[in-house]
């Protein structure tokens, strides 16, 4: 049984340096349903839950040694002349990865997309039900799949030169894309981790951000992996996907910034999505030679049909700007094969086992 009971799915090691005075006690919480500041909340109760990984010892033996990795890494980040070293890098792809897939707002999302599966098609299984504790356990068993699937990435940290800080919150690794946001190619399609253009984005401090990029569409201009960000609108737009993803909190080191934090979201919550996924329906339309060609339909028509596809399209919330550090590469590539996988990066394209095989486009 694991000896942990009260769990966090977003850790502590993460939060601390946002606490008050670093002192891991309390910390500022910015609620956005109420839009009201808490200036000490305790630590402690912030993003966990009983049990919230189960009771399984062994896993919850892995997730401390990740994260124990992951607070060495920001303790080595903020010493003096601090260069970013490749092994770091790992780390924090890694643990953005997983921070990614386990909390409580993606768990939700899990069980909201089953829910939607269940009412849609009509099935009455429990073994098609899911609540949150086992949408994260199953969340923990993919991670170890998926991890390399981002291991291409490109790795930099941001360096806050301005007077507002980074915010981080109660989902904060956040994935978004600008590329396939922008490109008519892909206008209306979702994403995933091997998409083209894709972009993680992780507050480690209110002054310091890891941003993890699709180096063959960004060019991100850096000098032994830090980036000073010297405007505050860059810094802005940056907390701005903060307030765009998180469940229900954002979490700041200091009161004094909660007007800058409501103003903030009073220009994000337009843009803030009620549901981040839909569930569509084909059914069996004609042959055309070998190919099978499907049509969409309503549920209610489905049902009448045993031959039917799902598909589950994920939706992310499209920020107001970009920060200008973010540049588009001079001769950028996308790799597509012509299928339903859409662009994809290189990396992904020639580890992917298909029938097709896939061709560089020009990202622009």
């Amino acid at each position: 049984m694991a000896s942990n009971k009260n769990q966090h799915f977003v850790p502590r090691c993460h939060l601390r340096p946002f606490t008050k005075g670093e002192e891991d006690a309390a910390i500022c919480v910015f609620n956005l349903d109420r839009q009201k500041v808490i200036e000490s909340a305790p630590v402690k109760n912030q993003c966990s839950g009983d049990y919230f990984y189960g009771k399984n010892e062994l896993l919850e033996q892995a997730i401390q040694s990740l994260e124990t990795a992951y607070g060495h890494v920001i303790k080595e980040i903020r010493t003096p002349r601090y260069a970013l070293a490749e092994g770091h890098k790992t780390i924090l792809r890694r643990f953005w990865l997983f921070q990614y897939m386990r909390t409580e707002a993606a768990s939700r999302r899990s069980v909201e997309m089953a829910a939607e599966l269940d009412k849609t098609v009509g099935i009455d299984d429990v073994a098609f039900r899911f609540d949150i504790k086992l949408a994260v356990q199953v969340a923990m068993r993919t991670y170890a799949d998926a991890m390399d699937a981002i291991s291409d990435l490109k790795v930099c940290l941001l360096r806050n030169r301005t007077s507002v800080p980074f915010i981080t919150s109660d989902d904060p690794a956040v994935q978004t894309n600008r590329w396939y946001m922008d490109d008519r190619r892909t206008f209306g399609r979702s994403f995933g981790c091997q998409a083209s253009g894709m972009l993680a984005i992780l507050p480690l401090t209110p002054w310091v951000l890891c941003l993890a990029y699709d180096g063959d569409v960004y060019s991100i201009q850096h000098q032994g992996g830090w980036v000073d960000v010297r405007y505050d609108n860059d810094v802005r737009l940056i907390n701005q996907h903060q307030l765009l993803n998180c469940f229900a909190n954002v979490f700041l080191h200091d009161a004094a910034g909660a007007d800058e934090v409501r103003s903030s979201f009073k220009t994000a919550k337009p843009h803030r999505l009620e549901t981040r996924h839909s569930l569509n329906i084909a059914i069996f339309d004609r042959k055309e030679g070998e190919y099978s060609r499907y049509r969409v339909v309503s549920p209610d028509e489905a049902r009448s049909h045993n031959d039917a596809l799902l598909h589950s399209q994920v939706h992310f919330p499209v920020p107001t700007a970009w920060p200008a550090l973010l540049r588009w590469r001079d001769r950028g590539s996308v790799y597509t094969n012509g299928t339903g996988i859409k662009y994809v990066r290189k990396a992904c394209a020639q580890s992917m086992s298909s029938r097709r095989a896939f061709w560089r486009e020009a990202a622009r």
